[in-house]
């Protein structure tokens, strides 16, 4: 992973999907909890579209990256 400036909080979601958790719950609440200057990086073993789209639609920009093990990296920040 690329190292994150400091206004940067890193959710990894890849062991809780693994196990058959569901993650929504949990990005919402790290959603929730960002200050207006802060930026959420989520880790996540496939490009979570849906999840992209809503949160494009509450104003957020989204910007997904594929790392070399296949896992999608997806920074959030205030449109």
């Amino acid at each position: 992973m690329t190292p994150q400036p400091p206004d940067t909080r890193t959710l990894d979601l890849r062991a809780l999907i693994a196990g058959g958790g569901e993650p929504f719950p949990k990005i919402m609440q790290a959603v929730g909890s960002l200050a207006g200057n802060e930026t959420l990086l989520l880790v996540t073993p496939f490009l979570p579209s849906p999840l992209i789209e809503k949160l494009q639609s509450e104003g957020f920009d989204a910007r997904p990256e594929r790392m070399g093990d296949g896992s999608w990296q997806t920074r959030f920040t205030r449109g």
